[in-house]
């Protein structure tokens, strides 16, 4: 089993605090359900810094960051296949970048 990254990026915030709590139930049932594959259930992130040869930007780029989880899966398919059921993808506009974590 290969250990893979999902990065999280640009989902809307949920609207009320009772849609957040809605969202709050399906992420812990999805975490739970992922069962041996979850190998850290990461966390969200704050506002982020870029940096570059030319300096320091402060907007995180043109597709920040939001937050990660690290699974475990036999393939790079089956992590994809884990992250499709990821209730991120809810939230307007969300998307789930999956890559393999390389041992050095």
């Amino acid at each position: 089993m290969t250990n893979y990254v999902f990065a999280f990026h640009n989902g809307e915030k949920p609207e009320t605090p009772e849609a957040g709590a809605e969202l709050m139930e399906k992420w812990h049932a999805w975490l739970e359900g992922l069962g041996d594959a979850n190998v850290d259930p990461g966390n969200p992130l704050g506002m982020s810094k870029t940096v570059s040869a030319n300096g320091v930007t402060d907007d995180g780029g043109p597709n920040p960051l939001g937050g990660f989880s690290v699974v475990k899966a036999d393939s790079i398919e089956g992590a994809i296949e884990l992250a499709k059921g990821c209730p991120f993808l809810d939230m307007n506009g969300a998307t789930i970048e999956v890559a393999e974590i390389l041992k050095m």
